[in-house]
């Protein structure tokens, strides 16, 4: 079998797994207000298990009242929601998986409305700005946490569950315990190593006291904080020496607080397994399984990990998101079908922060297992107008549900604009998803017609019974003065090697579209400057990318010109006005480039209607958005046609 190493079975504690793939805990916002887990929260996880994984992990869950990180976090500090987790214990185990479920107190990283109680911490320093200043976990009441794990443990046990995983990274409470960074206490549980040990420890063993040996027990920890003055993988290392020691059965090392959460999820820009040294490191100090995570999307890197030794089992967070049957695929070679993480941030990480239930760009999906698209009662003839991703998604989510699909596509080539979004530096995984979507449309027996640009005279002589319009989004152009002279470029032009930019580049326009354009020139070497309506660059932007973009500007040199209205367009340059109403020349540019966003074209959905064809509008072509929105729309539509 081409990736043995991963379908190895492996010994955990008191369980045996039956491969190396693991879902690690992630938040998903779909557990009900009261603590409880959804139906939806049992399809989701159930849906991963059905896709091979060995080891389910249970999102982060509330061991303590008062400590409720947000409105949908499934809690065990009572009993209300042992049902509900045995409910998905065994529906999991009907396909071979295990289930961890992972105990969290959220400390200085918790919603102190959510909660209903001031946050705290081992010392009065907030996570970040903005944030509540904690309050010290008084010496008396750390005892009285301690309990409380082993309590949620024993309900964890009650439900069925194989292993707890305790919670102790990312800068949650026992990881502010842990840090020197954070830990400033003068009674038992601050100063040294051994005393800065006394809580996990603690918690550990009242966890053992509580479940025996009917569980294994894991611990979450850093590799390392990635903060001045925190844990470095030297203290890590000797952290799951001492917690080997204490009695747990495994570790699963992940990376950083949130102040550096670009290492905890990884954009697009930074590899899969680039913590892979980290995790070596204290593979090297314990006897017990180890589990490695950080933006793994296929299973190749992951094989050789654990062939050599360097890990035992691979935690595909983000993956099994975006493909909940990677372990499947692998198996059975094929990795061609295989739905890739893009790593885009837009519906996992920001839905989580915003307490939305988290949705996948990739795999629209995801959040719909519950309640996925129904067999068509009779197959109709669909015609779909536009290759980019919400057309693709469009023609083979309706194709997989029975009905007859053409999909019209006027250049020679599938993907839209999302094919120039793989350009700038870092964001090639976009292609696989485009590869993806053409592969899924083709087994899904969609008719894909290229360089054929469909009016309303072509598509109603095709006689469909319903269209789906995808058309997408064409470049912003103001009504500014000299913006249509020819001199001037277009970004995407530019990315796409239809148009050469000389040496001095100005990139007008600071958005994500602007910002990744002046990144692309910026790694080719071009002197570039770039000027914003907006104070700051990338505004639209996700902080994750952002600060990956940033930081190449200040490698490249990139030059920023903020808070500028412009006036006029020249070959070279333009003019700007200042907040003040100064107008100032920016002049003396080999090129201009124009990065001002989109705007969607449409030029087919009235007159279709007008003509009595049913006729569904989706994603840019309804409004220039994130992809996230546009293939959420038509895996919408479609699933309803």
């Amino acid at each position: 079998m081409k990736f043995d190493p991963l379908f190895t079975p492996l010994e955990l504690g008191p369980i045996t797994l039956k491969n190396r793939f693991v879902v690690p805990p992630m938040g998903n916002n779909f557990a009900n207000t009261d603590g409880t887990w959804s139906r939806q929260s049992l399809a989701y996880y159930v849906e991963r298990a059905k896709g091979g994984f060995g080891l389910i992990t249970i999102e982060a869950t509330v061991v303590h009242e008062g400590a409720k990180g947000g409105p949908r976090k499934p809690c065990l500090y009572n009993d209300n929601a042992i049902p509900s987790l045995a409910a998905i214990v065994q529906a999991c185990h009907q396909y071979g998986a295990k289930v961890s479920v992972q105990l969290q107190h959220a400390g200085p990283e918790g919603n102190a409305v959510c909660a209903g109680a001031p946050l705290q911490a081992a010392s009065s320093i907030p996570s970040s700005c903005g944030r509540d200043v904690p309050e010290p976990v008084p010496t008396e009441q750390v005892y009285e946490l301690v309990r409380g794990y082993g309590d949620a443990a024993r309900r964890a046990l009650k439900a069925g569950v194989d292993a707890v995983e305790i919670h102790m990274a990312h800068g949650y409470l026992v990881s502010s315990f842990l840090s020197p960074r954070t830990n400033k206490r003068t009674d038992e549980f601050g100063g040294s190593f051994e005393n800065r040990m006394r809580f996990p420890r603690l918690i550990v063993e009242e966890v053992r006291n509580a479940v025996g040996d009917r569980l294994a027990i894991l611990a979450r920890i850093n590799s390392a904080d990635e903060e001045p003055g925190g844990l470095d993988i030297h203290d890590s290392a000797a952290i799951a020496r001492a917690l080997q020691e204490a009695g747990v059965d495994g570790l699963h090392v992940s990376r950083a607080v949130h102040l550096k959460d670009e290492f905890m999820w990884a954009p697009t820009a930074i590899h899969g397994g680039f913590s892979a040294d980290l995790i070596t490191e204290i593979k090297r100090a314990v006897d017990i399984p180890v589990i490695t995570v950080g933006r793994f999307t296929e299973p190749h890197y992951a094989s050789l990990l654990v062939e050599q030794d360097r890990t035992d089992l691979v935690a595909f967070g983000r993956q099994s998101l975006a493909d909940p049957a990677l372990p499947e695929k692998a198996y059975q070679d094929r990795l061609e079908d295989l739905f890739p993480c893009i790593a885009c941030l837009q519906g996992c990480v920001v839905n989580m922060y915003q307490g939305k239930p988290i949705r996948c760009l990739v795999n629209p999906a995801l959040g719909h297992e519950a309640e996925p698209p129904a067999v068509a009662v009779q197959p109709r003839s669909i015609a779909v107008i536009g290759g980019g991703p919400a057309g693709m998604v469009a023609a083979f989510t309706a194709a997989e549900r029975g009905h007859n699909v053409t999909l019209y596509e006027k250049s020679n080539s599938l993907g839209g604009n999302m094919i120039l979004a793989s350009y700038p530096p870092g964001k090639g995984d976009i292609v696989n998803m485009i590869r993806a979507y053409i592969v899924r449309c083709k087994k899904a027996g969609v008719d894909i017609r290229l360089n054929n640009e469909m009016d309303l005279e072509a598509i109603a002589a095709t006689q469909p019974d319903a269209v789906v319009v995808a058309t997408g989004a064409d470049p912003l152009v103001l009504p500014i003065d000299g913006i249509n002279d020819p001199a001037l470029l277009f970004g995407g032009d530019v990315l796409a090697g239809r148009q050469t930019p000389g040496k001095r580049v100005l990139v007008v326009g600071g958005g994500m579209v602007g910002c990744e354009i002046a990144d692309f020139l910026g790694e080719l070497q071009h002197d570039v400057t770039i000027i914003e309506f907006r104070d700051n660059m990338g505004a639209d932007m996700i902080s994750e990318h952002r600060k990956l973009v940033m930081n190449s500007f200040q490698e490249y040199g990139i030059r920023q010109v903020n808070n500028a209205k412009v006036c006029r367009f020249y070959p070279d340059g333009v003019d700007y006005e200042t907040p003040e109403g100064t107008v100032c020349a920016l002049r003396g540019f080999d090129s201009v480039v124009l990065a001002m966003g989109y705007r969607n074209n449409d030029t087919l959905s009235e007159a279709l209607i007008a003509r009595g064809i049913e006729t569904h509008t989706v994603g840019d072509a309804v409004r220039a958005r994130r992809a996230l929105d546009a293939t959420a729309e038509a895996f919408e539509v479609a699933s309803k046609l």
